[in-house]
């Protein structure tokens, strides 16, 4: 099945936005150094090149750092509550299917008490864009352990180290059938707005990870991976059709042995890229997909892109059916219906 074209909300007429567009009058309120600017700077980059008028955007947030995201946005928006943006955001696109709809989550606000919420927008294939800003830590709350801190994590709420074993993400995204699945990270900023595009123009739901540095309580989460020196050692960039190599010299690459992944070096054992696993973002069956987002350092490099890109039918788009089906059948009775089935009379 071919992506779709047309993006929600576009229009078909050039409107020449500049990034400038979608700069809000409003203060940005987050601790300097934070991964959350680029973000921010990256999707103000990436909507002008969408075509979409200001008016047909809708960014909706829960609580938390990246919450305050639709205030600095020059849009509509909607500030919510803990975990259910995913809800709102179900109900403004089921009343108006023409608008761009964004999410902005957070660890801790998608993946605890949002989680169940997280699960429904997924499944559900809603043509909304959910970007979740993983910096493993609350930093909202000043610095407690999160659904994604790692085993053994010593923060202010776990002292002795978190006994809990931290969700991935994308693993949740493919069990719930997300249709389009990425990952990303703050400091490439050029992979994260090409990211966030791909995302945009799905026709689906979209989830993208976002790797985000907390420099104030979880500082260097992720500089074994991100830093320029290891980043090409330490991280696999996924292109579809093409075979995975990673490293500085371009001579690692991960092939099956059995059902799982393995990192070997090209030209060592009669190892050829023939033999690497070649990326099929496309593949309906998501096995290949999960596969990839068991790939954790220092064992692996982390795998960074699209993980999934698959079409399927959107949610609107079936209730839409629905409801004119219920309207081609004619008027209703109200009264016939309440009678229509067991009844009783409680003396």
């Amino acid at each position: 099945m071919t992506e779709p074209l047309k993006i929600a909300g576009a229009s078909e007429t050039p409107l020449n936005l500049q990034r400038t567009d979608f700069i809000s009058d409003q203060e940005v309120r987050w601790c300097p150094g934070c991964g959350d600017y680029s973000i921010l700077f990256q999707v103000q980059s990436v909507l002008p090149r969408l075509n979409i008028p200001r008016e047909n955007l809708v960014f909706v947030s829960g609580i938390g750092c990246s919450s305050r995201f639709p205030y600095y946005m020059n849009t509509y928006g909607f500030h919510t509550i803990h975990g259910r943006a995913p809800t709102v955001a179900t109900g403004i696109k089921l009343a108006n299917p023409d608008l761009s709809v964004w999410v902005i989550t957070g660890d801790g606000d998608g993946l605890s008490i949002g989680g169940n919420h997280f699960i429904h927008v997924m499944r559900r294939n809603l043509d909304v864009n959910v970007l979740l800003f993983n910096n493993r830590i609350y930093g909202l709350t000043k610095g407690q352990y999160s659904p994604t801190s790692e085993f053994g994590k010593k923060t202010k709420s776990s002292p002795m180290g978190s006994i809990e074993r931290p969700i991935n993400p994308l693993c949740m995204a493919i069990a719930s059938e997300a249709t389009f699945i990425a990952r990303s990270i703050d400091v490439d900023t050029k992979h994260l707005a090409a990211t966030i595009e791909r995302a945009a123009r799905h026709k689906g739901v979209s989830f993208v990870e976002i790797y985000q540095n907390c420099n104030i309580f979880n500082d260097g989460a992720y500089k074994p991976i991100s830093d320029k020196e290891v980043r090409a050692d330490n991280m696999l960039y996924l292109e579809h059709g093409k075979p995975m190599i990673f490293g500085k010299d371009r001579n690692k690459g991960i092939r099956l042995n059995g059902i799982r992944p393995e990192v070997v070096t090209i030209g060592e054992h009669g190892v050829t890229v023939d033999d690497l696993l070649v990326h099929d973002e496309n593949a309906e069956d998501p096995t290949l997909a999960y596969l990839l987002t068991q790939m954790n350092f220092p064992e692996f490099p982390v795998p960074m892109g699209v993980f999934r890109n698959v079409f399927k039918p959107t949610f609107e788009e079936l209730t839409r059916q629905q409801i004119e089906m219920a309207m081609a059948r004619g008027k209703g009775d109200l009264e016939r219906l309440l009678h229509s089935g067991d009844t009783w009379v409680v003396e």
